[in-house]
């Protein structure tokens, strides 16, 4: 079993920045491969970003691609999501996964644990 904490949300004006966090304890963190996934009202549940557990490999959704970085940290059991240049269509609910399997993952079935979700508000 892992737990996951998410943390950094909040409001934000359009072109700003925002750093989320996302605490782990439990099993080995560093077995795992995590992701960041969002959800506005009224829209489905949106892949943001994931990293592997072994070579730090990454991958994007579509959307945030050249705006965000997601990195980890094994040694604080953290995964980071660094959001830059933010538009309202950024906002959301964030999510915080992690998955046993080690190939990236853009597909929320396949992440096992999940965070409680950090409010991310970009006003225009």
């Amino acid at each position: 079993q892992v737990q996951l904490v998410e943390s950094g949300g909040g409001l934000v004006q359009a072109g700003g920045s925002l750093r989320l966090s996302c605490a782990a304890s439990g099993r080995t963190f560093s077995a795992y491969t995590m992701g960041w996934f969002r959800q506005a009202p009224g829209k489905e549940r949106e892949f943001v970003a994931g990293i592997k557990w072994n070579d730090d490999s990454t991958n994007y959704g579509e959307s945030v691609k050249g705006r965000f970085t997601i990195s980890r940290d094994n040694a604080k059991n953290t995964v980071y999501l660094q959001m830059n240049s933010l538009k309202p269509e950024d906002t959301a609910v964030y999510y915080c996964a992690a998955s046993l399997l080690e190939a990236l993952r853009r597909v929320g079935d396949d992440y096992g644990y999940w965070g409680q979700g950090t409010q991310v508000t970009v006003s225009s």
